[in-house]
């Protein structure tokens, strides 16, 4: 058995480095970037309208003949002297010649005679060519989380696909001849299997895309075959159940007949305490409790993190964050315990319905209250870590 902090430890040895790939823009998104991004041109390409008005070129009165008009995407040039404008739309091209843009709101027009309020400053309305960005410019770095603006800044820049770390797939193995699919009769003595919609959808939410679910009964060779199929597959597997020590658990002796690598074999804490990590070449395994709020802590605290890792994050383990108790609480364990806790602003509140089978008071939590082990207890006020989820 390891502390947690030993856990943290061997997993940040042992995982695999972040691997590198070129992709299509448009699958890009929640991918860390892996690569320093330069402007292929500068933005705007041209002197750009930055409303619907009129071009101007200026002189010290207020009367200006229109000679013509400019739309967005035209790409004439029109030679203004002074005392002409051209009606002009925005996002239009401004001619070099015309030395600001007045708005339309504040003109009068009368056939081709343009009647201004006020004179405009000189370059108003007009966004110069490279406003955002010059070309050859760093525009992002390496590193950066790529959302929805960063991917429709490099679709206006003209770019088309970018340097990512890979996202590792992930395959989900489920075990246990009491589990029935959700929808079937209940029959006495089975239970309804949760855990592997649970952690797909904890997958889908922390952007890791869609897990392959292999489904396998408690049976020694059939649970090898799957594995082995698993690993085949997925760059890294969870295994949910079958990782203990009863005479119906093979989980751990299929790993060992694969020549799995054990990193580490239960973990000194509350809920998770079976938790197991191993290697297999690149390729990461993590056997999960079975019990599904045990199973879900173990997903969090260690199981994302390295996901994360493993995809270029600058994240690590046992990042938490500092609340203070809304209550006082009694603590009163063996091993350090991760709590169901609900986050609101500077304060968390430690929920009901702790056990590690009940998901009840889960589904409403937005953190883990970490407490170390012993007898002891915690006062309204007091400042606690949370690992927040």
């Amino acid at each position: 058995m390891v502390t947690i902090e030993e856990a943290f430890s061997i997993l940040k040895n042992a995982l695999p480095n972040p691997k590198v790939a070129q992709v299509v823009l448009e699958k890009a998104s929640k991918h860390i970037l892996a690569e320093d991004l330069y402007a292929p041109i500068s933005m705007p390409p041209f002197r750009q309208s930055a409303m619907d008005g009129f071009a101007l070129g200026l002189y010290e009165g207020v009367e200006y003949e229109i000679v013509g008009e400019i739309k967005a995407g035209d790409a004439h040039q029109v030679e203004l002297q002074a005392g002409q404008a051209v009606k002009i739309f925005t996002g239009a091209p401004v001619p070099d010649s015309a030395s600001a843009v007045i708005q339309i709101e504040k003109v009068t027009v009368n056939g081709t005679k343009l009647q201004l309020e006020a004179p405009p400053k000189q370059g108003v309305n007009i966004r110069p060519i490279g406003e955002q960005n010059l070309k050859g410019e760093l525009i992002l770095e390496k590193g950066t989380l790529l959302n929805a603006a960063c991917i429709g800044f490099l679709a206006g820049l003209g770019l088309t696909h970018v340097q990512v770390y890979q996202k590792p797939s992930v395959g989900i193995l489920v075990t246990g001849n009491e589990l029935v699919a959700p929808g079937l009769p209940l029959s006495y003595g089975k239970i309804y299997e949760s855990n592997s919609v649970m952690l797909a959808i904890a997958l889908q939410e922390s952007f890791f895309g869609n897990a392959t679910i292999y489904k396998v009964d408690d049976d020694f060779e059939n649970t090898k075959i799957k594995i082995a199929q698993a690993l085949d597959e997925n760059e890294v597997i969870l295994i949910s159940g079958g990782i203990s020590v009863g005479d119906y658990d093979f989980v751990a002796k299929a790993l060992e007949a694969l020549e799995v690598e054990t990193l580490f074999y239960k973990v000194k804490q509350k809920p998770g305490k079976p938790l197991f990590a191993g290697k297999y070449n690149d390729k990461m395994v993590f056997a999960l409790p079975g019990n599904p709020a045990a199973s879900l802590t173990c997903f969090y605290v260690y199981v994302l993190p390295s996901l994360k890792i493993i995809s270029g994050f600058t994240t690590d383990f046992g990042q938490t964050v500092s609340k203070k108790l809304t209550h006082n609480f009694t603590v009163s364990n063996a091993r350090n315990q991760f709590l169901k806790g609900y986050i609101q602003g500077d304060e968390v509140t430690v929920l009901s319905h702790q056990n590690s089978s009940m998901l009840n008071t889960f589904s409403i939590s937005n953190g883990l209250v970490y407490v170390e082990d012993g007898g002891y207890e915690l006062a309204k006020g007091d400042v606690v870590e949370v690992f927040v989820i």
